[in-house]
Order: C-alpha cells, then structure tokens, then sequence
C-alpha cells in the first residue's frame, strides 16, 4: 500500500525529496492552518450578516449603589403601585381603626376609673417586660443596658420598700432615687426635644452635624426621657403606698393607725430639726394648708414624684400652685401629665394597632 493510503484523511503530505521533519512541526502548521480557516469563515459570516452580532453589555445598575433617599423614594413607589386602585379598602381600614381607638380609650377610661389600681400595674408591667422584647430581637444593646441597671437599682429600691419593720432612712432613699430619675428624665426630654427643634431651623449646620445624626439624638433623648420618666413615676407611687401604709400615719381607706405629733414627719417619721422659719443647709420644712409640718423634700417627692394630691395625714387636697413658687418647678407638674398622656400611647397604642391588624385580616383587608 502506497504511503499516502496510509495517511488519515485531511492530513497534509510531504513532498517527494522533502527531508523528514519532526511530527509536532506538522500537527501545529495543521493547527495554525484549521484555525486561519475557521477564523476566516468567521470574518466572511460577520460581513455577510452583521446584523448577528452580539449586542453590547449594558452595566445593571445594584440597589447597593444608591443613596438612602433613593431606596426611600424606590420603596414608597412600589408601595404605590402595590395599593393602587384600594381606596374603598383603605377607607374601610380607616374606618375601623378610628373606631378601635374610641372604643379603647372608652374602655381603658372606664377601667382607670373603676379598678384603677389593677390597671396601673397592668400598664407599669407592660411598659417593663415590652421593650425588653424589642430591644433583644433588634440589638439595641444601649438601651437594653441602661434598661438593666434601671431595673436593677429600682429592684433593690422596691425591696427596701416593702420590708416591715421599715427602717427610717428608707423613705428618703425611695424619694431620692425617684427624684433623681424624674430630673434625670425631664432634663433628657428636654434636651431631645430642642435638637429636633433646632434640627428643623437648620441650626445643626453651624456646628457642621449631619441632619439625620441630630435627629436621631433628639429622638433617643426625647424616648429616654418620656419612658424612664413614666416609669419612674409608676414605681414611686407603688413605693409611696407601701410606705406610708407601713409607717402608719396614712391609710388607703380609713383612718390613720398613728398619731401625728408636732414635730415628726408624716412621710417619714422621722423628726423635723429646722423650724418653720429658719433656713436649712440641705432642705426646708414646709407646712401645708392643713396646718401639719413635714420635710420639705418628703413632701416634694409625696406630691410630685408619687402623684399625690391630698395631705399624708389628714387627706386633704393639696394646692401645688401654691406650695411651690419656683415657676421653673411648676413645669414639672406639666410634665407629669404629659407623661400620663405618653403612658397611653407606649403602653396601649400597640395593643390597639395589634387588634385592628387582626380585625383586618380576618376581613381579608390589606
């Protein structure tokens, strides 16, 4: 057999009289050879049909390159299209949550004014136990230490409260630590509520802070201050009926168990020192409309701190307004009802919004 029928098809033969050349000179000219034709029949298919192209890739714009203002404004325009053409639903929404909120402020009215002891521990528990919930499933460590110390002090605090015999330094101790919470909290509110306020003329920009940073300093501020002050004032009426009750000159329902001698404190028990008169180092002696003398600081923490409108003794009503004279101090009578207003909207709004979302789902509203 001739050696060119040995020869596999396509494969190039040498010449007669070409020298022998290495096997792998002929597989690349082979190679360089199959890959000139194929890249020529790809240039004629290209002039042939330029249309078949690919087209040009076209960068994908990510989410992750826009600003917070543009993921805001993306949101609110798919929240747009999802609910366009529910305007009957949502009027109906409406409709049912105004009047959850008037048939609940009706009931919790009724229920304050009937059982009010039994709903203020019910909304103190509440304002308690609910944030630690919130505060551990979204890692807010800042609040949820401060919320553990407060916790813990005012355990320690409730525990002196409640024991029998009760000791004489107790008292001062319980309206100490409450008043200090309660400046603690209005100075907090205070300052909260004036960075939003500067925030809003624009005055972080003289001191080159950023909008949302000022904001959301006014916002923590103003929360700290309204929530530890709710609760501040909560536990301190607790501690204040148990005291007084233990001690003996004050009684729920009934007439004191103790006698009140001229120069002992009702709220303490202890003996007055500065007379009526004279000025003291630390504090001053105050005598009510009702003729009885008492410290000036227990009686401050008895009518401001525990909410108490009626003398210790006697139960009669006692004029704030003209017990304290200090017009900068009367706003701390304001701020208590304000705190009384926010104890509603933190303690039982959610649980009006958690009913009305059941009532709308099960009537298939969304």
């Amino acid at each position: 057999m001739a050696p060119g029928a040995r020869a596999g098809k396509g494969v190039p033969q040498r010449p007669p009289g070409d020298p022998p050349r290495p096997a792998g000179l002929w597989s690349r000219r082979g190679g360089g050879m199959a890959a000139g034709a194929a890249g020529a029949a790809g240039a004629a298919v290209r002039e042939a049909a330029p249309g078949l192209e690919a087209p040009p890739q076209h960068e994908q714009i990510s989410h992750t390159k826009l600003s917070a203002d543009d993921e805001w404004n993306l949101q609110q325009e798919r929240m747009y299209k999802m609910h366009r053409g529910h305007e009957s639903m949502h009027v109906e929404m409406i409709l049912i949550f105004l009047c959850a909120l008037v048939i609940a402020q009706i009931v919790l009215v009724q229920w304050r004014q009937r059982h009010g002891r039994s709903y203020n521990l019910v909304t103190l528990l509440q304002m308690w136990v609910v944030p630690l919930y919130f505060t551990i499933k979204l890692y807010w460590w800042r609040f949820l230490s401060m919320w553990g110390m407060f916790s813990v002090i005012t355990s320690y605090v409730l525990f002196r409260a409640t024991r029998k015999p009760l000791s004489g330094r107790t008292p001062r101790l319980v309206y100490k630590w409450f008043l200090l919470i309660y400046k603690l909290s209005y100075a907090f509110g205070v300052v909260g509520y004036l960075a939003i306020m500067f925030t809003m003329c624009g005055f972080n920009l003289f001191f080159k802070i950023k909008a949302r940073d000022s904001m959301d300093f006014g916002i923590v501020s103003l929360f700290y201050g309204l929530y530890y002050g709710v609760m501040g004032r909560d536990f301190a009426e607790i501690c204040s009926d148990y005291m007084a009750s233990t001690i003996g000159f004050y009684s729920v329902s009934g007439m004191p168990t103790r006698s009140l001698s001229d120069n002992v404190c009702a709220v303490c028990g202890q003996k007055i020192i500065v007379e009526l008169n004279e000025e003291g180092l630390i504090e001053n002696t105050y005598k009510l409309s009702c003729n009885h003398i008492f410290h000036e600081f227990c009686i401050r923490g008895w009518c401001i701190v525990g909410k108490k409108q009626t003398c210790p003794y006697c139960k009669e009503k006692v004029d704030l307004k003209r017990m304290i004279s200090n017009p900068w101090e009367r706003t701390h009578f304001l701020y208590g009802q304000i705190l009384d207003w926010l104890r509603y909207l933190v303690a039982w709004q959610p649980v009006v919004i958690g009913i009305v979302q059941g009532i709308n789902y099960s009537l298939g509203l969304e």
